[in-house]
């Protein structure tokens, strides 16, 4: 049975939370994450990490798009939980530098993952650039039996010269959103909270489960 890819909240589903609780699990080992999501699930469904479920195998993340490695991640934990199972992947896309960091963001200046390296490089590459617009875009893939669910959360806004703020990881100093002057890493946490891409994408999801 060929799978169902679905990229807007669609009109059916498999989920029967309404007679049984459902339980989910986000492919992460972050707990932090796993509680904001978890405040945000509708009545009926309990929300459970790896930890949770005991799995502690490393997934590598080889596809060529964000959609591509956020399957991977919630399609092997699927396999091997047989419960609903969702995973998330973002990147920051830069059309100067043709649409680079892009699934690469997390090891953009190589491996293991170093942050204010990969800002650096970032830096670096647009120095002698003036068109700086930028955007983040973040993806869940959301496993369920035969059936595979996106959802997608994407913000624009451009690169600044040099890095601001503590606030915030990852690429957070150097990017500020479009209609604001303050960089990710700066604005508070509830306002980030709000706009962003991944705030957009999981909106989507808690929206799609509270339809279902």
């Amino acid at each position: 049975m060929s799978r169902i890819l679905i990229y807007i909240v669609p009109k059916f589903t498999t989920f029967d939370h309404q007679n049984a609780g459902v339980e989910l699990v986000f492919a992460t080992h972050n707990k932090h994450k796993v509680r904001e999501v978890e405040a945000m699930l509708p009545e009926g469904y309990t929300l459970k990490s790896l930890d949770d479920v005991g799995f502690h195998k490393d997934i590598p993340e080889t596809a060529d798009t964000l959609e591509g490695n956020a399957l991977l991640k919630a399609q092997a934990v699927f396999d091997a939980t047989q419960l609903p199972s969702f995973a998330d992947d973002t990147g920051l896309f830069i059309p100067a530098l043709n649409g680079a960091p892009g699934v690469l963001s997390a090891r953009f200046a190589g491996s293991p993952p170093d942050a204010g390296a990969n800002m650096q490089k970032v830096l670096t590459e647009l120095s002698a650039s003036a068109k700086r617009d930028a955007y983040f875009l973040t993806v869940i893939a959301l496993v369920n039996n035969e059936d595979i669910y996106y959802f997608h959360g994407k913000i624009a806004g451009e690169i600044l010269q040099e890095p601001r703020g503590t606030g915030g990881f990852g690429y957070d100093p150097i990017f500020v959103p479009k209609g604001y002057d303050l960089s990710f890493a700066e604005l508070a946490a509830e306002i980030k909270n709000e706009i962003s891409h991944r705030a957009l994408a999981f909106n989507s999801l808690i929206d799609f489960l509270s339809r279902t």
